[in-house]
């Protein structure tokens, strides 16, 4: 093989490598600072990063999303941008007591991000990019800055990480005594899965493959009312 043919393959091994990584290591780090293990936010504290938050996004914005090659970093990176613009919402208008304070208690109809050249809502980005990857797990990834919304994680998902992540988050929030009481023949439970059941299919049976608790497939489903208090420290 020639010097020639090596330095192509080399650099054609460097273009197929770019196109599945995004570089989310200053998302990581915000994230670590200002994130704790349990998924609540210091939010006076990110305000005072407001510059480092809006580089990132920044930065997620300027992506064009077709040029990531595989669905985990697609994946990755829609549900990064989607906890990245709701942080940058909150702090934006940080102090407040719920993200239902903001544009008449419809935050997530608003388009406001920029991405490729379109405008996006939060709800364009969840339901017609991140929910078309027909992975229920998404719902326990994107955060919606309220108590009663699956934790943030305190590190950007990654491609490389994505399913592990994913698996970790929905046994967290599955068998956290915050998000629902779970018995053989009763179950009290979020109300994500009242709002997106197709997504689930059949709730019992999903609930069951990462619960602790196993539960009846005849048992009585319930929700719990939903707290939309903001989820800071």
């Amino acid at each position: 093989m020639t010097k020639v043919h090596t330095t192509v393959i080399c650099l054609l091994f460097l273009l197929c490598t770019s196109l599945n990584a995004q570089d989310y290591s200053a998302l990581d780090k915000l994230l670590t600072k200002y994130v704790s293990p349990s998924g609540s936010v210091d939010y006076a504290g990110l305000k005072g990063s407001k510059v480092e938050l809006n580089n990132i996004y920044t930065s997620l914005t300027g992506v064009n999303p077709s040029s990531l090659a595989t669905k985990d970093a697609q994946m990755a990176f829609w549900i990064n941008l989607y906890n990245v613009a709701t942080l940058k919402l909150i702090v934006d208008n940080f102090p407040l007591k719920s993200i239902t304070d903001l544009d008449k208690g419809k935050p997530w109809d608003v388009k406001r991000i920029s991405v490729a050249g379109k405008s996006y809502s939060l709800n364009d980005i969840e339901n017609t990019k991140i929910r078309t990857f027909k992975d229920p797990r998404i719902h326990f990834a994107v955060n919606c800055a309220a108590k009663s919304c699956p934790p943030l994680l305190n590190s950007a998902f990654s491609p490389d990480k994505l399913n592990a992540q994913l698996e970790s988050q929905t046994k967290k929030f599955i068998n956290n005594p915050k998000s629902g009481s779970l018995s053989s023949g009763k179950l009290v439970i979020s109300k994500i899965f009242d709002w997106y059941k197709e997504d689930f299919g059949d709730v019992i049976a999903f609930i069951n493959k990462y619960s602790s608790t196993k539960v009846g497939s005849d048992a009585k489903i319930s929700y719990q009312e939903y707290d939309w208090s903001l989820n800071s420290k």
